[in-house]
């Protein structure tokens, strides 16, 4: 992995928690939260193990408990204090939250409707739109980026954060599919430099046997 080229580029790892319970069974997270499954913490610890061999500067985590519990299995081995970030957070999806997409379908078939034409302007009830989680997370990021000019930075968070660092790189509108899988403790690593977003590696998962990866698919 190769280190920021110039005084003004930041190189972030975004890394998405280990594979949680709700993950398993295809449940709406977002603010809400489900322990790490059998899976998860050996994901979480194997990560651990892969960042060990990477010198970073910084280790900053999401509040959700899935995410901080992820950053300690990095934290424990590595030695690094974890800074911890609500705005990292999942985008909130409100009502949907513990739910199946079967169960949001049948419960609440018009918001679901809605949801999928993938509106950036929709807000879930109760929760956000991904225009306003895509304004939330990207600010956050470029305060960190910005915050560590020239260093490296691991952030543990959440695949729609991922989601959303991927769509502002490439220049990939909200309500196109992205087409590439988010995959559980995967290290996806971005340049960032004069308010530009650069991909340089998605779900290298390279630590994690392939029968330990979980994968979402869009």
């Amino acid at each position: 992995m190769s280190t920021p080229q110039s005084e003004n580029m930041t190189q972030l790892i975004l890394v998405r928690h280990g594979e949680t319970l709700w993950n398993r069974e295809r449940r709406m997270q977002g603010h809400s939260d489900s322990p790490l499954s059998d899976a998860g913490v050996r994901q979480a610890r194997l990560l651990a193990g892969r960042l060990a061999q990477i010198e970073f500067d910084a280790l900053y985590s999401s509040d959700s408990e899935r995410a901080h519990r992820t950053a300690r299995s990095v934290a424990e081995v590595t030695g690094h204090d974890i800074v911890v970030e609500p705005r990292l957070r999942e985008r909130h999806f409100g009502v949907f939250e513990g739910l199946t997409g079967g169960e949001i379908q049948n419960l609440y078939p018009d918001d679901f409707r809605r949801f999928e034409r993938r509106d950036p302007e929709f807000v879930v009830p109760g929760g956000e739109s991904s225009l306003a989680f895509g304004s939330r997370v990207l600010g956050c990021l470029r305060e960190i980026a910005e915050r560590h000019c020239a260093q490296i930075v691991v952030v543990v968070t959440h695949g729609l954060v991922l989601d959303q660092v991927y769509r502002a790189a490439h220049g990939l509108p909200l309500n196109v599919p992205r087409g590439n899988e988010l995959i559980n403790a995967s290290l996806n690593t971005f340049h960032y430099e004069s308010g530009r977003w650069r991909l340089e590696c998605w779900g290298d998962a390279a630590h994690l046997a392939e029968s330990t990866a979980s994968r979402f698919h869009e």
